[in-house]
């Protein structure tokens, strides 16, 4: 069965997230301890013991859940034998979870990706002020439609669909006032439910440039390898292997739309009929189940489940 393998984006985040992991695996305490040493700092001893609060701040929420899924990933591989390269046609992230997908191929170290998730979380933190910017999830409108909200929302303000998560699921991001007028849009237009979501910053929108060229200049400086397992980019929705081409989708990844539905039906026609999500909590493996509706979910996050995988291996 041919499989791809996704990797959880922020949101996922919770207080004693990976703590059963390690303390079952010495492979996922050695990623727990890799990422610890290269941001200088004890981020396990946040992502256990809280205050959740603090762990959702986005400059630790986007290391913290990518260590969860390398440390799934370090697991299997470690106990089981197991190597993507051989199990997987495809690795896809939803957002940050892209990095997480590009250190389980070996494009990037696991410090290094670590590094680079903490410099983008304050990057992307620090590009607008808080308050000034704000998401929101439009629940029960297609695609087209939400564009179309987005855009008499805007009025001269920034305002522009920021995930395409499927299932009638779209986010979009922008100038707060704009993104409230958004809200109210929908509902007119036959919206389930809209709603602000608990985030600190406009993600994926254009607000994000300065943010960008952050992130720009923090990837010219690391290393980045062909991956062993080709990227379904969110930002072109399509497979990509080429070093080059990758650095410069994640920048573009920043300002750019998540294009997760796109990205699942690329993956399903090319015969992908199984997907697993690797890390903590379940929400890719539930937008999946609502785009690919034939084909096979699994997430790996727990013990439990890494056991529960090495068996079907």
């Amino acid at each position: 069965m041919t499989r791809a393998f996704t990797f959880p984006g922020q949101g996922s985040q919770a207080v004693g997230m990976g703590r059963e992991l390690a303390e079952a695996f010495a492979p996922a305490r050695e990623v727990f301890d890799e990422v610890n040493e290269a941001l200088g700092e004890n981020l396990s001893k946040l992502m256990w013991e809280g205050p959740q609060e603090t762990l959702t701040l986005t400059e630790n929420a986007q290391p913290a859940i990518m260590a969860v899924s390398l440390a799934v990933m370090r697991t299997l591989e470690k106990e089981g034998g197991f190597r993507l390269a051989d199990k997987a046609s495809f690795v896809a992230g939803h957002s940050l979870g892209e990095y997480s997908a590009l250190a389980a191929a070996g494009a990037f170290t696991i410090a290094d990706t670590a590094r680079l998730l903490k410099r983008r979380g304050l990057a992307m933190q620090r590009a607008v002020p808080v308050g000034e910017g704000a998401m929101a999830v439009l629940l029960g409108l297609e695609f087209d439609q939400a564009m179309e909200v987005a855009a008499e929302a805007a009025q001269g303000d920034v305002c522009t669909a920021a995930n395409d998560n499927g299932g009638g699921q779209v986010v979009v991001s922008g100038v707060k006032a704009a993104v409230e007028r958004a809200i109210e849009i929908a509902k007119t237009k036959g919206a389930k439910r809209s709603m602000l979501l608990p985030v600190s910053a406009p993600f994926h929108c254009p607000l994000m440039q300065p943010a960008a060229d952050e992130m720009a200049e923090a990837l010219a400086g690391t290393e980045l390898k062909a991956p062993s397992v080709p990227l379904v980019a969110n930002v072109t929705a399509s497979r990509v292997a080429d070093p080059a081409t990758i650095r410069e989708l994640l920048v573009q990844q920043v300002t750019g739309m998540v294009r997760w539905r796109e990205s699942v039906l690329y993956m399903e026609a090319q015969g992908v009929a199984s997907f697993v999500e690797v890390g903590a909590g379940k929400a890719l493996s539930g937008m999946v189940k609502r785009i690919a509706k034939e084909a096979e979910t699994l997430s790996v996050g727990t013990p439990a489940d890494v056991e529960a995988f090495l068996k079907t291996l």
